[in-house]
């Protein structure tokens, strides 16, 4: 009796957690965009006193703050699409850059997410496998590109950067640089690996056989495969066409 209402219990779990978690992310998402709203909006405010009673009436219009801070978004992608808007956004950064401590957060997140979200990085654009934290202990981690600068010289041999999420919160993690020759490049996309991390293995991404594609990492590095030898014919070599006695 007991485990089948454990059975039961179990399966009501099943169905509802999906759910749960999917509100819990909307709703985290909705309270950033809402306290962006709220934030400028109080900052409309302090700067035109005549603004509060307008103030006052917008701020508990529910969900009005997740679509003017998503159309807003969407209006500055589009004014920095043309040459005018590009050249505001260098005015914009030259400002941020000359305070002094704006310009060390600014600079940072900004590299960040440029490197992040350029069509033409590496970052994140491969799932892998190393060993961590011991050897004969395997994880999965993103590539994010290859060290450079000061550290690249004090590196001996060919290494990449690499991120390895932890389980279940993959926004945190550690960055590390491992030699080339011990990473595993996956087939699975990044997505698959998101989903086998967050669920600790119990997703599992479909098996994949290798495909004639060029990797992630660098094909200049890749060492071409060997030639297969020639197969013998036994009417063409009389040794191997005679049996050993």
């Amino acid at each position: 009796m007991m485990s089948r209402l454990r059975q039961y219990f179990i399966t009501g779990l099943v169905v509802w957690l999906p759910m749960g978690v999917t509100v819990w992310v909307l709703l985290w998402l909705v309270g950033i965009l809402d306290a962006i709203f709220l934030g400028v909006l109080a900052a409309a405010e302090a700067m035109i006193p005549g603004l509060q009673p307008l103030a006052d009436q917008v701020r508990h219009v529910p969900g009005l703050g997740v679509i003017l801070v998503a159309i807003g978004i969407f209006g500055t992608g589009v004014f920095v699409a043309n040459m005018f808007g590009q050249w505001w956004l260098r005015q914009w950064d030259r400002m941020m850059t000359r305070i002094p401590v704006v310009r060390s957060i600014y600079s940072s997140v900004k590299q960040v997410s440029d490197t992040l979200f350029s069509g033409s990085g590496q970052a994140f654009s491969q799932a892998l496998l190393i060993q961590y934290p011991r050897q004969g202990a395997w994880t999965i981690a993103f590539l994010t590109g290859k060290p450079g600068g000061e550290v690249a010289r004090h590196l001996d041999g060919d290494y990449l950067s690499v991120y390895v999420p932890t389980t279940p919160n993959p926004t945190s993690g550690f960055f590390l640089m491992v030699p080339r020759a011990d990473v595993v490049e996956l087939k699975m996309s990044v997505d698959e690996a998101l989903k086998y991390i967050i669920s600790m293995g119990v997703v599992v991404p479909p098996a994949r056989e290798p495909h004639p594609v060029e990797p992630a990492l660098d094909a200049a590095d890749a060492v071409p495969p060997a030639a297969p030898a020639p197969a013998t014919h036994p009417l063409a070599d009389p040794a191997a066409a005679r049996p050993e006695l």
